[in-house]
């Protein structure tokens, strides 16, 4: 009988499913402290928990029996994921459990914003009849954008659309096709901001979409317009938000998530045209009965050797595949998170040509998965190995592949080129090694890349000094270059620099140097610094 262990609470209903099968025996043991969880792991094959176990390489270390570890939510920041797939052992997580919960949520926002619920409530509690102080606006009509148009995002379109709103989006991971069969124009970033009366943020929080939303934003809205965060807090800057409110660039603003929680001590609560919520996006019995259910179904399928609908990490692969191809399915990961940081335009095709007399023989399959999962991880919370050529395939996204014998350069490679409303972008990369991969080419310049860590790419005109003009401002800064590489075509023409840096660059260092006259494009990637 194989031994789940529960370290965070659950909802009855989820161990119910795995008590009542009569296959596992359950132990629910809460508020366990790291050595108490070290102590115990060893007896269990599978471990159930939501956001406050930390699951660590030396936890799993220790357990010489688990096969699975299962998270009822979505984020997996307190899992070494890493630990538990170099083991062998499957991590779950629950993404869609709590989707109708938050569009909801969002909803609920929406409509409280814009005919001031709250306040009006607060104050007739208070023994007011004030009718004419809170006069709100309709939804009929309206325009409301959204800014990601994932599963969320589309479940709170159509609430939207229920209202007879006209729906716009910005996701540039998503066809035009696929997005016109539900209703919604996709339009540019800038474009929604201006149009748009109510905007909705859905999309994750990562380095790209960190304060992807500030003081260039707020300028770009109209006065009257209603922004709504149920994502996740930090996409939206705070302190120009509330500039924003306070100047009335913007009619009001609903928070559901804050970047420093709990946000008690935040001057925003101080506004009157802010509505404020503790984090309820999630917080309804049956969004936590959902995940319950969900990941006591998925360990107990992950137990009995079935397929799971939600693997974190990736599917297993033979050790001889693993050690052939492995510098490759991070190679390709890494180029697809690449494109995805730096192309620009509506994405319609990928593709993906394989170079050299590895990919003659080897099943290429998992490496185009690794391509397809690095590039939907920047904007997506629930993509992995398994999902990933679902959620490509439904975003009306085509994925080619081509092989051909070595060419001169390599003896294999990886070419990806990336397909947009804007054109096409190549980026080519090949491993000198298990631990030495590089991109080699961006569309027509050849380089010779680490793709690791923070990366600025920038292109400029190849004339002498570029090189230490970038160099003085990054380090003016206190910026340290760890590596660089300067491809070009032809002398005196457009060059591409690529700069690997110890640390983020701050938007403020971008600017600069995006200001120097002979600086045509920078823009910052973040890669992983490890598989």
């Amino acid at each position: 009988m194989n031994k789940v262990l529960v370290s965070d609470l659950l909802s009855q209903r989820g161990l119910d499913v795995l008590i009542e099968s009569g296959d596992f025996e359950v132990d629910v043991i809460l508020n366990l402290t790291d050595k108490e969880l070290l102590s115990r792991i060893g007896d269990y094959n599978a471990l159930l928990i939501r956001s406050a176990t930390r699951v660590t390489a030396e936890v799993i270390n220790a357990a010489k029996q688990l096969k699975v570890i299962g998270r009822a939510g979505v984020g997996v920041d307190n899992i070494d994921v890493q630990a538990a797939t170099r083991k062998g052992i499957l991590v779950v997580n629950t993404p869609t459990g709590n989707t109708i919960a938050a569009a909801e949520h969002t909803f609920a926002m929406l409509l409280a914003l814009a005919r001031n619920i709250v306040p009006a409530g607060i104050s007739l509690k208070n023994r007011a009849w004030k009718r004419n102080e809170f006069i709100g606006v309709e939804l009929y009509g309206k325009v409301f954008g959204t800014v990601g148009l994932g599963r969320i995002g589309q479940e709170v379109a159509r609430r939207a659309q229920a209202f007879k709103m006209q729906v716009i989006a910005y996701d540039p991971y998503i066809s035009s096709s696929a997005a016109e069969e539900i209703g919604i124009r996709l339009v540019a970033r800038e474009t929604l901001f201006q149009e748009s009366d109510y905007i909705s943020v859905h999309t994750h929080l990562n380095a790209e979409t960190y304060h992807s939303i500030g003081e260039a934003e707020f300028t770009l809205m109209k006065p009257t317009c209603r922004l709504i965060n149920c994502a996740r807090g930090g996409i939206i800057d705070e302190n120009a938000l509330y500039y924003a409110l306070k100047k009335g660039q913007l009619a009001g603003a609903a928070l559901d998530v804050f970047e420093n929680e709990p946000a008690i001590g935040t001057p925003l609560l101080g506004l009157d045209n802010l509505l404020a919520i503790p984090h309820l996006g999630a917080s309804t019995t049956e969004a936590q009965e959902h995940v319950a259910v969900e990941v006591a179904q998925q360990v107990m399928n992950a137990l009995r050797g079935k397929p799971v609908a939600n693997a974190v990490n990736q599917p297993k692969i033979d050790s001889r595949m693993l050690d052939i191809l492995g510098p490759y399915l991070e190679l390709a990961e890494k180029i697809g998170s690449f494109h995805a940081q730096i192309v620009e335009g509506q994405f319609s095709a990928i593709k993906i040509h394989y170079s050299g007399t590895l990919f003659q023989k080897e099943d290429i399959t998992p490496i185009t998965v690794a391509l397809q999962k690095g590039l939907l991880t920047p904007v997506l919370t629930n993509v992995n190995y398994v999902n990933a050529p679902f959620l490509i395939k439904r975003r009306g996204i085509l994925v080619t592949e081509t092989k051909s014998d070595s060419e001169a350069n390599f003896a294999n490679s990886i070419a990806i080129t990336v397909t947009t409303d804007k054109g096409n972008t190549v980026i080519e990369g090949t491993a000198f090694g298990r631990k030495d991969i590089r991109i080699v080419r961006i569309n027509q310049h050849h380089m010779n890349a680490k793709p690791t860590g923070s990366i600025l790419l920038i292109y400029n005109r190849d004339q002498p000094g570029m090189i230490g003009l970038i160099g003085t401002i990054l380090g003016d800064r206190g910026i340290n270059i760890a590596d660089m590489t300067v491809g070009r075509s032809r002398i005196g023409e457009l060059a591409v620099t690529l700069i690997n840096v110890d640390s983020p660059v701050p938007r403020g260092v971008l600017q600069a140097i995006a200001a120097e006259k002979k600086i045509d494009f920078v823009k910052q990637v973040f890669l992983s610094e490890h598989g």
